[in-house]
């Protein structure tokens, strides 16, 4: 098939890989616009953008789809068969969907319909999932909710973060987004309505990261690692910002939530339960360090985190 992908981060880009070594021919890309980082706020692109420019693959970077005249003619020059969509991260409206006749078909990393939206890695590990996986669905337009064509199951560990998970997810996902592609290519994709109870992961914030210490043990360490690396869990003393990364349970006696103790190569800080000891930390304008490394060159004990 002539294919068009569309797509933005990392995960997105080992998908289009797959895509790349299969039978499918890439035509074009569709990615985001070059976005500002780092303390300098230089443009850069997209992990897509550089791996299409890499194979001298065309790109396209719309900033918005909606009444983008431009962007729809340029669709209809390049009459693609099909559109795999992996975190393209923009709406793409009905009349646009219609102009593809096999469709825009996203990989989506969960078992759908359980985390639906923007932050579905993140939202099965905060609810404590046994297992996730990753699903490929014919886009309608509701929000993760058309038709399934293919899905595939993933197991969470106990020590994952979202970064370890959504590792494995892309690249078993990119694997499911091939055979998808082919079988749409050969005719034989089955297409069936989601089933089963909706549920919602909506897009992470900052604030959203911020650690709650009246929260039992388990529930923190979840949210912690839910939170890694982006945008990473953090907690305040006084008015300095600590970025956390993953904690470990205890069975020290009860601390009062937030309440911070520097134990023999461990700093413990109370819960709505057990305590938990720190891992690495990332005081405000600083590189990340082992727990036991920041409380030898900070006074800490008797302090307490809000």
């Amino acid at each position: 098939m002539r294919i068009i992908f569309a797509g933005t981060p990392e995960p997105a880009a080992c998908a289009l890989t797959a895509l790349l070594a299969s039978n499918h021919d890439v035509i074009a890309v569709i990615t985001r616009p070059d976005a500002r980082k780092g303390r300098g706020r230089t443009y850069y692109p997209s992990p897509v953008k550089e791996l299409a420019t890499s194979h001298d693959i065309p790109v396209l970077t719309p900033t918005s789809l909606r009444d983008n005249d431009e962007f729809r003619s340029e669709l209809r020059r390049l009459k693609p068969d099909c559109v795999p969509v992996v975190a393209y991260g923009n709406l793409i409206p009905q009349d646009v969907l219609n102009l593809v006749p096999c469709g825009f078909i996203n990989l989506h990393f969960s078992l759908l319909p359980r985390w639906r939206g923007a932050a579905p890695v993140q939202a099965a590990i905060h609810a404590g999932d046994a297992v996730t996986g990753a699903t490929t669905f014919r886009i309608d337009p509701g929000l993760d909710t058309g038709d399934i064509i293919g899905q595939l199951t993933e197991p969470i560990d106990p020590a994952d973060t979202a970064d370890s998970l959504l590792e494995r997810l892309a690249h078993r996902g990119a694997n499911l987004l091939t055979r998808t592609m082919d079988m749409i290519a050969d005719g034989t994709a089955e297409y069936r309505p989601q089933d089963g109870v909706a549920t919602h992961a909506h897009k992470i914030t900052v604030a959203d990261a911020r650690v709650d210490w009246t929260q039992p043990a388990e529930s923190i360490d979840r949210a912690i690692r839910a939170v890694t690396s982006s945008p990473g869990a953090w907690s305040t003393i006084g008015e300095q910002r600590i970025k956390l990364g993953p904690v470990t349970h205890t069975t020290d006696p009860h601390m009062r939530p937030g309440d911070i103790h520097v134990a023999k190569n461990r700093i413990l800080v109370g819960t709505g339960t057990t305590p938990v000891s720190l891992g690495r930390v990332q005081p405000s304008g600083k590189k990340p360090m082992p727990a036991a490394d920041w409380a030898r060159g900070t006074m800490i004990e008797g302090k307490r985190f809000e």
